[in-house]
C-alpha cells in the first residue's frame, strides 16, 4: 500500500507544481524529492490510480483527481487536450459549451487532425476511448479541416473548442454527433443574430460542396442576402445532397441549392 511517505507526497509535490496532468516521466523526475525509489515508481502509480489519489488518462498519462485538498477535479475537457494533440472539443460538447442545446452530451467530442488516437471500444461505427466514467468520442479530420478553433478557460484549464461558427457546421456534416438534425436547425435558431454570417461562409467553402448548399438553404430561410450567399450558390456540386445526411433520400428537391429537404423546417411539422 501507497504510504504518504512516497506516493502521497509524489502527488502533493506535483500539485505544487501545477502539474496537474503529468507524465511518468514528470513522477519519476521528482520522485527522489520524496524519498520514492525509481524501482517501486511503477508500483506506486498504479497504487494511487487504485486508491483514488490520480486518475489514468492514457498510457504514461495522469492527472491529479481533486483528492488532494486545495486540489480540484480536472474537467473533462482539460482531460480530452491530453489525451490528443491538436485537440478541440467539439460537436455536441461544443454546442452545449456554447448554450446552443439544452441537452447534456453523454459524450465528450474531440475534433483532432492526429493520425492516431487512443484505442477506442467500438460499437458500429463509432467509438470511443472511457476515462474513468467518461467516454471520449474522437473525429478526425485531416490537418486542412482543423480550423475555427478558439481558446477558452474551463476552471483552471485552457483548452481548445470549436467557435460556434464551425460547430453549427459540424452538426451539418455529422447531426448524429450533435443529437440529430433538427437539434442542429434548433441550434442555428438559437445563435439567431448572433450568428457571424460571413465567417460560416467562409468556413464553408474551406469544407465541402455539400457542407455549403445546406448553409445556403438555411441562412436564406433566415433572410440572409443573396449576395452573401454568392459563393455558396456558386460552389460546384454533383448531384442533389440531402440536406439530413443521415435521414432519407425523400423529399421536395431544392434546384437553386441542388439540396432534398429530407427534414422538416424549424416550426413546421
Amino acid at each position: 500500500m501507497v504510504d504518504s511517505a512516497g506516493g502521497v507526497k509524489l502527488v502533493r509535490k506535483l500539485a505544487e507544481e501545477g502539474r496537474r496532468v503529468f507524465t511518468a516521466a514528470d513522477a519519476r523526475r521528482l520522485a527522489p524529492a520524496v524519498r520514492l525509489s525509481s524501482g517501486y515508481l511503477r508500483q506506486a502509480l498504479h497504487h494511487l490510480v487504485r486508491s483514488g489519489w490520480i486518475v489514468r488518462i492514457k498510457n504514461g498519462v495522469y492527472g491529479v483527481s481533486g483528492a488532494m485538498p486545495g486540489t480540484t477535479p480536472l474537467h473533462e475537457f482539460e482531460i480530452a487536450m491530453a489525451l490528443v494533440s491538436p485537440a478541440a472539443i467539439s460537436h455536441w460538447s461544443a454546442m452545449s459549451h456554447h448554450g446552443l442545446t439544452e441537452q447534456i452530451p453523454r459524450r465528450v467530442f474531440v475534433l483532432t487532425s492526429a493520425r492516431s488516437v487512443p484505442r477506442v471500444r467500438r460499437r458500429g461505427r463509432q467509438g470511443w476511448y472511457r476515462v474513468g466514467s467518461t467516454p471520449y468520442q474522437f473525429v478526425q479530420v485531416r490537418p486542412g479541416r482543423f480550423f475555427g478553433i478558439q481558446q477558452v478557460w474551463v476552471n483552471e484549464a485552457r483548452v481548445g473548442i470549436t467557435d460556434p461558427e464551425r460547430t453549427l457546421l459540424d452538426g451539418l456534416m455529422a447531426p448524429d454527433y450533435c443529437g440529430d438534425f433538427a437539434e442542429v436547425l434548433h441550434a442555428f435558431e438559437v445563435r439567431g443574430a448572433m450568428l457571424d454570417v460571413d465567417r460560416a461562409v467562409g468556413y464553408a467553402l474551406k469544407l465541402d460542396a455539400a457542407v455549403a448548399k445546406r448553409l445556403g438553404w438555411i441562412l436564406e430561410r433566415r433572410g440572409v442576402a443573396q449576395a452573401r450567399l454568392a459563393a455558396l450558390r456558386r460552389m460546384p456540386v454533383k448531384g442533389t445532397r440531402l440536406l439530413d445526411p443521415t435521414g432519407p433520400r425523400r423529399g421536395p428537391i431544392v434546384p437553386g441549392w441542388m439540396i432534398q429537404v429530407n427534414a422538416p423546417e424549424p416550426g413546421r411539422p
